[in-house]
């Protein structure tokens, strides 16, 4: 790598071998437009050559010719008299000449971005620098023009299941849009000059209604603002994340998602139990709790239920249960705050876990499970 801009710029490349291969892709990396001067030409070369309009290959000993229109020469597999000569030329011409080790500088792509090292201990340094990008305790200032808006999910309450992407694009952020779901340990983490809106979501309590988050967004995104919108578990399940990219299309705004751990799969899993099972469970069914619950069809469903933002409807779900033929001895769980130091689990069957649940005091935000798996692993 270097620290001059090759955007654009055409960038000779001599020698035909397998370190010239490699040059010629960091350079590619850095925008250069590369042309490869050698008399033999490896499989490599040749691929990509095919592949990027960028490159283009001349199969014969170099000329000072072709020194005419570069910016930067690059010799790589040349004898010592060839590379003497060039690099007189390039003197005379007043042309860039890299050094014979500019191929031993090591470098790490992140998020578009080329990250090189020189010096002692490069590549413990340039890994150190990588790790801390990708985890986002060092970030990279924002790509591009005009603001933009990421959906990023949070996973089930603790910081540490973060994704990486989550984390760096947290420290990308310039504003913050939160709810309780979201685990927000996270935000004392956060650079100074980011701004928090917390839209306070409680279950069936919403003060900022769901049509004034997706305007906050907008609203953001449109002055040119880097908006996280940190949610709970993953943004596409039982998160309304689709309504908030709708929202941002519809407004012109730039807008992706970032997934994250669904509190349906990370509570049971905090709980030992696992959704399917060889012999137990093949597949497994998330409804919302908020929503009208086909009981009669759920009854008969053989697999796993796992019920979110149910708590207020459990008595409710398990007598319909019942009444529409599940056995009152199906294995039933409840897991509270899954992946925090206030996790509670209480376990019983459909016939008694709504009654387990009053007497321990567990209420929202609660996975309900139902299903043999909720026991499988209490036999192991």
């Amino acid at each position: 790598m270097h620290a001059l801009d090759l955007t654009g710029r055409r960038v000779l490349v001599l020698g035909g071998g397998p370190a010239a291969e490699v040059r010629a892709r960091a350079l590619l990396s850095e925008g250069a437009h590369v042309r490869v001067v050698a008399p033999h030409v490896c499989e490599g070369l040749r691929d990509l050559a095919a592949r990027d309009e960028r490159v283009t290959v001349v199969r014969r000993d170099v000329v000072r010719a072709d020194l005419a229109d570069v910016w930067l020469v690059s010799p790589q597999d040349v004898d010592a008299a060839r590379d003497e000569q060039v690099r007189a030329w390039c003197e005379a011409d007043r042309i860039w000449c890299e050094s014979v080790d500019a191929e031993a500088v090591p470098t790490a792509q992140v998020d578009g971005t080329t990250v090189g090292v020189c010096g002692d201990a490069a590549q413990q340094v340039l890994a150190d620098i990588t790790t801390a990008l990708h985890e986002g305790s060092v970030t990279l200032p924002a790509r591009g023009a005009g603001g933009k808006v990421v959906l990023v999910g949070g996973g089930p309450g603790s910081p540490d299941l973060l994704t990486l992407r989550a984390r760096r694009e947290l420290a990308r952020a310039d504003v913050v849009v939160t709810d309780r779901l979201a685990p927000t340990a996270v935000l004392a983490e956060l650079a100074q000059h980011v701004e928090v809106v917390d839209v306070g979501k409680t279950p069936y309590h919403h003060p900022i209604p769901q049509p004034e988050i997706n305007r906050i967004l907008v609203e953001r995104a449109q002055r040119g603002q880097y908006v996280v919108r940190l949610k709970g578990g993953d943004p596409f399940v039982l998160g309304r994340g689709g309504e908030e990219l709708l929202a941002c299309r519809e407004a012109g705004v730039d807008v992706e998602v970032v997934p994250g751990v669904t509190s349906a799969l990370a509570a049971p899993a905090a709980a030992d139990i696992p959704v399917t099972h060889r012999g137990t469970a093949t597949g497994f069914l998330v409804v919302s709790g908020h929503d009208e619950m086909e009981t009669s069809v759920l009854a008969q469903w053989p697999g796993t239920i796992l019920v979110l933002m149910g708590m207020s409807r459990l008595h409710e779900l398990t007598s319909r249960l019942l009444r529409d033929g599940r056995a009152p001895e199906t294995p039933a769980a409840v897991v509270h705050k899954a992946w925090t130091p206030e996790q509670r689990v209480v376990r019983g069957t459909l016939a008694d876990i709504a009654e387990r649940v009053t007497l321990e005091g567990v209420a929202n935000p609660s996975v309900i499970v139902i299903g043999d798996v909720a026991s499988v692993l209490d036999q192991a």
